[in-house]
């Protein structure tokens, strides 16, 4: 949706020309200098070159990985011949240049890292036509900053408010309770990813109802964020962020891709030495996935209040190929946003706690290409060309391109969607510190002739909530919002009017980044799983579950003196994850089973036998 680049043209003009060679644009300071300023000479330059390939690092940058790869996008990999890569302290670099399964570029793979500091120059060459174009880019090699990758603590996990089930004693997510259904609620089931305890971390499918569906235990400190369904190679699939949340607000995992039977077909990492971060991962229908990474580099921060010899945590945007790994595309906060458009101080900052001026918490990939981006610290949404990288507009913070009416600014933000019309939605959490009273979800409209905003719209809780950290606002095809509360336990669904239709709440310091609501079919693999418990003096009791699947309507038990020659001797519709059906009276078997059915009876799954003794 990039709305104002003609209206903004002019200014952008003003910045560092294309770095094609022969520029006269001065390149990146090295060495002490590289380390100590970590923003370039000048900010939002364009990382097009020769008018047809968009190469990251960005020209004049000076925040890139010792490990990083120079990515080439735009063009065949045939058109691409890389001439030399030079490092000021480590000379030439061998390395690879690898095309994109999506036939649109290449990366230039070096064989061993730069060194921290050091100036890296890169020639290319474009054949276009008949003709061969040379490109030069230079960017400075980031001095990282040894942050702390310590997770954050979760709270005991304990047996009150957790969910535990005979058949499945390994699973024990949080208890789920709903207060609000109505009739009126949106198809689908609900997606959530609850961490830090009481409870197993884990992703976690919900029914209508709020009746558990799937559940992932993971283990101890490995989280789960961004649970949802997306397309994969033409089909619907599961995706989900896991890893390590750390003491800084941030992820270091990698993304997971499972099919309709919940087996993981793909991993996303990050690449150029990152790791995935929790905040967003967005499947493209090219193959790749856009994702967020968070980088800590040494910083002089005395020109906005900090300290001289301080540290900086980077935003970054990656597109992925998920196909090869490779890095096709990055953009990096500290390229195109000026430290001083942060809202948070910068004086208590130092390198175990650097400054986390920008915050980057979702990408969205706009009808036109164009990618939007939220940034937590700085109060705003950007609007990114795909092709140059520039900013062409943002909405909210310190320079606003369009003007906000009294009350439509978000604060602390999170998950700016562009909506169907071409509205945006925010979840504005509002704190923290407090800046309104409570959080929501707003909807605005862009008028990019008058560089003005409209609020359209916006969605409060009946008793207000807020919540200082996460959050999302999903917008659905019924015209409802589901709204996911972040860092307070709550899940709730409205109308258009913005009626509540749907509430559920976690136990307290039970955290879920964001909620969905979406359609999901899946039939596990793996069998249903059954147990037997014997009851003295009255019948066994039988216990039956099937961890993911969407279409079990009831269950069959059979009994029989072995186990290839059961019967049925009992049926049951599903209730809930499990269901607990009581053997009639003069069960001898003593061999059981049970079979699960979908709406027509047809059967789905059958369990392994067991005995009547358990």
């Amino acid at each position: 949706m990039a709305v104002l680049r003609t209206a903004i043209a002019a200014p952008l003009a003003a910045m560092l020309a294309l770095a094609l060679l022969g520029s006269t644009a001065s390149p990146p300071a090295e060495a002490s200098r590289a380390g100590t300023q970590c923003a370039p000479a000048r900010l939002n330059n364009s990382a097009l070159l020769g008018g047809a390939v968009t190469v990251s690092p960005l020209p004049g940058s000076r925040d890139a990985s010792p490990r990083t790869q120079i990515s080439f996008l735009g063009v065949p990999a045939g058109a691409l011949a890389v001439a030399s890569v030079v490092g000021s302290r480590t000379g030439s670099h061998r390395g690879r240049l690898l095309a994109y399964s999506q036939g649109d570029g290449a990366s230039f793979v070096p064989a061993r890292p730069f060194a921290e500091g050091e100036r890296v120059t890169v020639r290319a060459r474009l054949r276009r036509g008949r003709g061969t174009v040379s490109l030069m880019d230079q960017f400075a090699i980031e001095s990282r900053d040894p942050i702390s990758t310590t997770p954050e603590v979760p709270h005991p996990v304990g047996t009150v408010g957790v969910q535990s089930y005979v058949s499945r004693p390994d699973v024990h997510p949080p208890a789920v309770s709903v207060s609000a259904q109505s009739p009126a609620v949106a198809p689908g089931d609900v997606f959530l990813a609850p961490y830090s305890g009481p409870g197993q971390a884990g992703p976690m499918i919900l029914d209508a109802a709020g009746a558990l569906v799937w559940f992932k235990p993971l283990p101890a400190n490995t989280s789960a964020t961004n649970l949802q369904v997306q397309e994969y190679l033409g089909k619907p699939v599961l995706t989900w962020w896991q890893g390590n949340v750390t003491v800084h607000g941030f992820g270091l995992g990698r993304g997971v891709i499972a099919d309709g039977t919940y087996a993981e077909v793909a991993h996303v990492r990050a690449g150029n030495g990152y790791a995935v971060d929790l905040h967003e991962l967005q499947l493209t229908p090219q193959g790749s996935a856009l994702i967020t990474a968070y980088d800590a580099v040494q910083c002089g921060l005395s020109a906005v209040g900090g300290p001289a010899s301080g540290a900086v945590t980077n935003g970054i945007l990656q597109d992925i190929d998920i196909k090869t790994g490779l890095v096709r595309f990055q953009w990096t906060a500290l390229d195109h946003v000026a430290l001083a458009d942060a809202y948070g101080p910068t004086r208590k900052s130092t390198t175990e706690w650097p400054f986390d001026f920008f915050h980057i918490n979702s990408i969205d990939r706009e009808e036109d290409g164009s990618l939007l981006v939220s940034a937590r610290n700085t109060w705003a949404t950007y609007d990114i060309d795909a092709r140059s990288g520039r900013i062409s507009w943002q909405l909210g913070g310190k320079h606003s391109s369009f003007a906000l009416p009294r009350g439509a600014g978000a604060a602390w933000q999170h998950d700016a969607r562009q909506l169907a019309d071409g509205g945006i939605s925010i979840f504005d959490n509002g704190a923290a510190p407090r800046v309104h009273h409570q959080s929501r979800g707003v909807v605005l409209s862009l008028n990019p002739r008058q560089r003005t905003a409209t609020l359209r719209g916006q969605i409060t809780n009946p008793k207000p909530i807020v919540t200082e950290s996460q959050g999302n606002m999903q917008a659905l095809a019924d015209g409802d919002w589901f709204v996911g509360w972040g860092q307070v336990a709550e899940i709730s669904e409205y109308d258009p009017r913005g009626q509540l239709l749907f509430a559920a709440h976690m136990p307290a310091h039970v955290q879920s980044y964001r909620a969905f609501r979406f359609p999901w079919q899946a039939t596990p693999t793996q069998p249903p799983d059954l147990a037997v418990r014997p009851a003295p003096g009255r019948p066994a009791s039988v216990y039956a579950s099937w961890n993911g699947a969407t279409r079990v309507a009831a269950w069959s038990v059979l009994a029989g003196a072995t186990g290839t020659s059961l019967h049925p001797v009992a049926q049951a519709p599903r209730s809930g994850f499990e269901t607990v059906i009581a053997l009639p009276a003069g069960t001898t078997g003593p061999y059981v089973t049970v079979q699960a059915l979908d709406a027509t009876g047809a059967i789905l799954g059958t369990a392994a036998s067991k005995t009547l003794t358990g």
